[in-house]
């Protein structure tokens, strides 16, 4: 690619802001600290049966499991 020096600097610049917006990115917490089994044997699920299906059996497992709580009182962060 060839580049005079006015796009090279242009680039220079706006790499220069993707690296800083990049590294002030904030941390993403898991919502779940699974275990280092949990997680070898999901990894294994996935490939055996598929990520689809293994994250939709998950997702039904937790769900209903949550649904015997009571949490109607609580609020997250994104609900305000």
């Amino acid at each position: 690619m060839k580049a005079n020096d006015t796009e090279t600097k242009r680039f220079d610049k706006a790499l220069d802001e993707i690296l800083d917006l990049f590294n002030n990115l904030e941390d993403d917490k898991p919502v779940i600290n699974y275990s280092m089994e949990v997680l070898q044997n999901i990894e294994r699920a996935k490939l055996k049966y598929g990520s689809d299906m293994v994250d939709k059996k998950i997702n039904t497992v937790v769900y209903e499991m949550l649904s015997w709580l009571d949490l109607n009182d609580v609020k997250t962060e994104d609900e305000g």
